[in-house]
């Protein structure tokens, strides 16, 4: 009785209400939201995270043959890797490495053994990418690309047992070689906008009537283009003539198109910031290929825009945040020897406090974005498709990536920016835009995706709410009155706590027993998450389908979630790896920055509402005052920086998966310098204090070892100006200018 009078009086003229005020999902949007699925965000965006759930999922780790492979033909590539001579010379991978990756199976790490390919799990295929990009942003691009986006996902997710059992042999062994064409020339992130367009049609083929699709299409910036065999082709394919059936416009549909098709045109290259992979458009005019050329044949008409999200869903979690984090890895590896081994007015420059902080940023980045790397690839190999996570590890990683590598340039000095094959860090620098860019633009990422997103996918019941929503008659009225009392009872559970949170400075909160010197980390995570999820339905209620366009507002909301997801894999890192005391300062860091960052983000929408005293009761609820206003303290930074400033267990831990090469090679040179200073620091001191004759004549070696070793590391390239313009001179002859020739040396 009670219900019926509730249905009536309260949830039917709120239901009414409801679907002025709630955004409508469009087609596109529905098919977004339906692809991949929710994780660990899901549960911090539900206010009362279960972190003990998260304490007891298994880390990420590595099978026998998994690891075998690192230490076989992965470290021996990387041997034979010469960043200098792909990205300044040649502008390509060498063609024994293209042969090498190829016999290995590099391509074909994610295909199933039943297919000819390796098998192997999410953090496999991002430890080898991970150790490539240590040594070479070609190769690492070049190995990532048909593991992550391209064909081959999507024909395990979609294919048809026929075209797995024909292409995926073939991409596996490098007979054929996949690129993904979407991006087309003015739809850029917005996919749906492409005018990529194919028509249904019949053609004579050998003398037989064969149904297919006449596709013309125009794709750049899609890598491995140039090289490709076979595209994996998104267009806007439609019917007039009504061949299929009733229906004219059919959707964002993807086809498998070999190159060698009449009309494709390929083989152009772009230079993006003159990185070497293989990048370039593609176009094609009235390209014909038959119906089974569609992934997923015709039951997979249309459904274009819901295999691109799914595809993305998983591959954007693994491919740039692994790159992402072998730049921060190598950044700390060779920052922090650099600055021990590099001294000024007579003392290393990694005593000095500005520097210092730099360091211990670095540090911190690195620890981070590995820890979310492995808590990611966790979730993805226990069967997630997180397309939340995969959003949220793009757009930080790419971005924190860019913080370290500027930090280590900016140490280095001129060291970092004479190019040359001396120096380690300029062509990860140069690669930094790129990974910024690309698999959808970290603005677009940041402002719409992140908690655009995961406000409806990561809600435990808008979704519900928004579709009862989309109903009309007594079902709907029903569904959205059973959906809507409990979302009450969840904006009430969660505002309480909230606002118990913050007032006692996030010390009526939860945390999971045995946390020991992390409760108060997970205490004011439980804090915030509550706060997150109270505010997030405040905004949700008042602004409707407005937030869509409140953006800065969305984006805040979205670094809150971010940021709660990241220090999560921090904690759980730390305590995976046995809770070891010396990296407790990297926990701190990450935590006092986080937690800092996050205050700033909830006082910046509460200072942009546009709704007139909400922004007074979401403060009053979720922040009355600042208790993590600074940041991380000296102490705790200087702590960060000390612990890449010296070899040892815990830098290795920091700096870990960075390949260090034949010694020769010049991180390889830069360990062994760092290791003699060490080795003679006693030495060195007592030289000082008392002059040469302190030393006997093997200790006046060992120092003139370490003298020589610092010196050849400190070293930067210099040219003959034959050099550097020779090439451009006996080329005259070469290729027009219309078509310029890749191989020319950069110019200083």
């Amino acid at each position: 009785m009670f219900d019926k009078i509730r249905l009536n009086l309260l949830s039917k003229p709120i239901f009414h209400m409801a679907k002025q005020a709630l955004p409508s999902l469009s087609a596109t949007e529905r098919e977004a939201m339906e692809a991949g699925d929710t994780w660990w965000d899901a549960e911090l965006f539900s206010g009362s995270p279960d972190w003990q759930a998260m304490r007891d999922m298994k880390p990420a780790t590595l099978s026998d043959e998994e690891q075998t492979f690192l230490d076989g033909p992965v470290a021996e590539v990387c041997d034979r890797l010469n960043e200098w001579r792909i990205a300044a010379q040649d502008m390509d991978l060498p063609p024994e490495i293209w042969d090498f990756f190829k016999r290995e199976k590099f391509f074909g790490m994610i295909i199933p053994k039943q297919y000819g390919g390796l098998g192997f799990g999410a953090y496999a295929h991002s430890e080898v990418v991970k150790r490539i990009a240590t040594r070479s942003v070609a190769g690492a691009v070049t190995v990532m690309v048909p593991n992550s986006l391209g064909p081959g996902e999507l024909l395990l997710q979609f294919g048809t047992q026929e075209q797995r059992d024909h292409w995926l042999p073939r991409l596996a062994d490098g007979r054929d070689i996949p690129c993904f064409a979407l991006t087309s020339d003015e739809a850029g992130s917005d996919a749906s906008s492409m005018v990529d367009h194919g028509v249904v049609c019949k053609r004579m083929i050998d003398g037989e009537e064969v149904l297919g699709m006449r596709i013309t299409f125009s794709k750049r910036y899609i890598t491995l283009a140039p090289v490709a065999t076979v595209l994996g082709l998104a267009f806007k394919l439609s019917d007039p003539d009504h061949l299929l059936g009733g229906t004219e416009e059919l959707g964002i549909t993807v086809a498998l198109v070999p190159t060698d098709t009449d009309g494709v045109v390929h083989g152009r290259r772009h230079l993006p910031c003159f990185q070497a992979f293989q990048n370039g458009p593609v176009h094609g005019k009235d390209v014909f290929v038959p119906l089974d050329a569609i992934i997923g044949g015709k039951e997979q008409i249309g459904q274009g825009w819901k295999m691109l999200m799914a595809a993305l869903a998983a591959g954007r979690g693994i491919s740039l945040p692994t790159q992402s984090t072998a730049a921060a890895v190598l950044a700390a590896r060779t920052t922090g020897a650099y600055a021990r081994i590099r001294e000024q007015f007579g003392i290393p420059v990694g005593k000095f406090e500005g520097v210092k902080e730099r360091l211990g940023r670095i540090a911190g980045l690195a620890y981070q974005l590995e820890a979310a790397r492995r808590f990611t690839c966790a979730g993805i190999d226990q069967g997630h498709h997180p397309a939340i996570v995969s959003a949220i590890m793009k757009y930080h990683a790419t971005d924190r990536m860019r913080e370290a590598v500027n930090d280590a340039m900016d140490v280095h000095g001129g060291k970092a920016i004479i190019d040359g094959p001396l120096n380690y860090l300029g062509n990860v620098y140069r690669s930094v835009p790129v990974g910024i860019t690309v698999e959808g633009a970290n603005i677009v990422t940041r402002s719409l995706i992140i908690f655009g997103q995961g406000a409806t996918r990561d809600h435990p019941y808008l979704l519900d709410e928004m579709e009862a929503l989309g109903g009309e008659g007594e079902t709907a009225l029903a569904r959205f009155d059973d959906t809507v009392w409990k979302h009450a009872g969840h904006i009430f559970k969660n505002t309480g706590s909230s606002l118990a949170a913050a007032w006692s400075g996030g010390a009526s909160a939860s945390a999971p027993k045995g946390a020991g010197p992390l409760k108060g980390y997970y205490k004011q995570m439980s804090r915030y998450a509550a706060s997150l999820a109270a505010t997030a339905d405040f905004a949700l209620i008042s602004l409707g389908g407005a937030l869509k366009r409140k953006e800065s507002i969305s984006a805040r909301y979205g670094d809150i979630l971010s940021e709660l997801y990241l220090l999560s894999a921090v904690l759980k890192r730390w305590e995976d790896e046995g809770c070891l005391e010396e990296d407790l300062p990297l926990v701190e860091w990450n935590c006092a920055t986080g937690f800092a960052r996050i205050e700033e983000r909830f006082d910046a929408i509460f200072v942009n509402f546009p709704m007139p005293m909400l922004d007074k009761v979401m403060r009053l609820v979720s922040l009355p005052f600042r208790s993590h206003p600074r940041g991380a303290s000296d102490d705790t930074i200087f702590a960060c920086a000390d612990a890449i400033l010296k070899t040892g267990p815990q830098r290795d831990r920091i700096a870990c998966g960075v390949h260090i090469g034949p010694e020769d090679q010049p991180v390889a040179q830069l360990e062994r310098a760092m290791e003699l200073v060490e080795r003679t620091q006693p030495l060195r001191d007592r030289l000082r204090k008392q002059g040469e004759g302190a030393l006997n004549d093997a200790e006046r070696a060992a120092v003139a070892e370490a003298r020589e070793a610092v010196a050849t590391v400190v070293a930067t390239d210099d040219f003959d100006p034959s050099e550097l313009t020779g090439l451009a001179k006996k080329k005259e002859q070469g290729p027009s200018p219309e078509q310029p020739d890749l191989k020319l040396v950069r110019s200083m």
